[in-house]
């Protein structure tokens, strides 16, 4: 079994609660916004980290993370990108290849809304963190935590760090 810390949208803040909150977790995923190198390298440099280029994220970002990262974990089949949308309103950039071949897990940021819905059309759980920063109109700040194993998204934790 596998512990997942996922956040998003930090925008430069990252709240010391966040290295309590992922403290047993073996991954940290980020999708994107991170704000700037700094805060990369300092979840880096915690746990081992995945992340993807959000559009507010300069050059220094995008050399070391892609827009879109697909890869397997625990056998679970994983993509994720900022801007990708959620069930019934995907990205369009994206929305083809997403139903010609959907991953297991898809999972985008940039909305800074926390959502956690299953697409029954293509058979796969779609996560949004929301927002762990304090730039935005969100209100709360948050994130996600999670369990992979055996092939399953289990034990799914939602996070609020506090008001923005």
């Amino acid at each position: 079994m596998k512990t997942i810390g996922l956040l998003s949208d930090t925008h430069g803040y990252l709240d010391d609660a966040v290295f309590k909150h992922f403290d047993k977790c073996d991954e940290i995923w980020h999708a994107g916004d991170f704000g700037n190198i700094e805060l990369a390298d300092q979840l880096a440099a915690f746990k081992p980290l995945r992340g993807v280029y959000g559009n507010i994220d300069a050059q220094d970002i995008r050399l070391v993370y892609p827009e879109h990262l697909k890869f397997s974990y625990e056998d679970v089949n994983v993509w994720m990108t900022h801007i990708g949308g959620y069930p019934g309103r995907y990205n369009p950039a994206i929305k083809e290849e997403l139903n010609k071949k959907p991953p297991d897990l898809f999972i985008s940021g940039h909305s800074h809304i926390l959502k956690v819905m299953y697409d029954k059309k293509i058979a796969c759980l779609h996560l949004n963190p929301g927002a762990a920063g304090k730039h935005g109109w969100h209100k709360v700040r948050t994130l996600l935590r999670f369990c992979i194993s055996e092939k399953k998204i289990h034990t799914l934790e939602a996070i609020e760090l506090g008001i923005r």
